[in-house]
């Protein structure tokens, strides 16, 4: 198979790394990373460090370039750059991508899989989500901090049979792949953690730990994690009855002095994934009718932060 891993961050440098390693010489499977500046300089000069709390190897794609049309026809594509980007990257794979490429988006976003269908619609576009905590250390670099490094997909629709190859191949790279078709609710449920966590860290200004011991902080958080789960169940989702509960579980099992990227972010002055979190709450709940003043709070707030 042709494939291309599109942004080497840090969710790219792992998947593609592990990836690029376990198929090094070419003969199953090519690995193509698609990375810009600095960093893709580093990855064509000396390949991709990638550093694991069990160790580190070094990762030697066979291509690296900025330039997704150069990759000629895919067979798999992994999306993994922020939500912002994701017009343009996908925009940039139409030449390269028809109706025997199958993408997979691994990203933050709960719409990620509908907008890159419109944008790739002869592709076969299936959903995803991982759960990692990783970043680029430095340029060639990429470091996994924490999380298992587990990784769920497959179709929102139809049988997941068809992708069992897939899966195959990324188990045999060390990937902790799940296919499944259930894929929805793998993809809310981690939704359901991650915008209400970092909406509120941001607002604060405050670690996990922080969070938990402020009342005020503490009730938005459960109010933002609550409006998702009416969102999600107006839709169609299935998720556990207990689905805020084990959120609020999982924030407390994180080290009191814990940062959301979200927020460093906004701390930072950089662009965030405002629209792919709180924004899309807002809107969401605007068009199904169900008010969401808890991250309206939040969204109102940060845009004029």
């Amino acid at each position: 198979m042709n494939i291309a891993i599109i942004g080497i961050g840090g969710v790219g440098g792992y998947y593609g790394g592990r990836l690029a390693r376990r198929y090094e010489a070419g003969d199953e499977h090519r690995i193509a990373f698609v990375a810009r500046g600095a960093h893709l300089e580093a990855i064509r000069k000396q390949g991709l460090r990638v550093v694991t709390p069990d160790g580190e190897f070094t990762a030697r794609p066979a291509q690296a370039t900025d330039r997704p049309g150069d990759l000629g026809p895919l067979d798999l594509v992994l999306i993994t750059v922020k939500g912002y980007d994701l017009d343009g990257a996908a925009g940039a794979l139409a030449g390269v991508t028809g109706e025997a490429t199958v993408v997979i988006p691994l990203e933050n976003g709960v719409d990620t899989a509908e907008r890159l269908g419109k944008i790739l619609p002869r592709a076969r576009v299936l959903n995803g989500t991982v759960y990692i905590s990783s970043r680029i250390a430095a340029p060639g670099v990429v470091q996994q901090l924490g999380g298992a490094g587990s990784l769920f997909f497959g179709p929102e629709t139809g049988p997941a049979a068809p992708f069992r190859p897939i899966e195959s191949l990324f188990l045999e790279a060390g990937i902790q792949a799940v296919l499944t078709e259930a894929i929805a609710v793998e993809v809310w449920k981690k939704f359901l953690f991650i915008s209400p966590v970092a909406g509120a860290t941001a607002l604060f200004g405050k670690s996990l730990g922080g969070i938990l011991e402020d009342p005020e902080a503490l009730r938005l958080l459960e109010g933002m994690m609550n409006e998702v789960d009416r969102l999600a169940r107006a839709r169609g989702i299935g998720l556990p009855a207990s689905a805020v509960a084990q959120a609020m579980e999982t924030v407390a099992r994180f080290p009191y002095e814990t940062k959301t990227s979200f927020q460093v972010d906004m701390e930072n002055g950089r662009k965030t994934e405002i629209e792919t979190f709180m924004g899309y709450v807002v809107r969401a709940g605007q068009a199904l009718g169900i008010n969401t003043p808890f991250n309206r709070r939040v969204y109102d707030a940060l845009l004029k932060s």
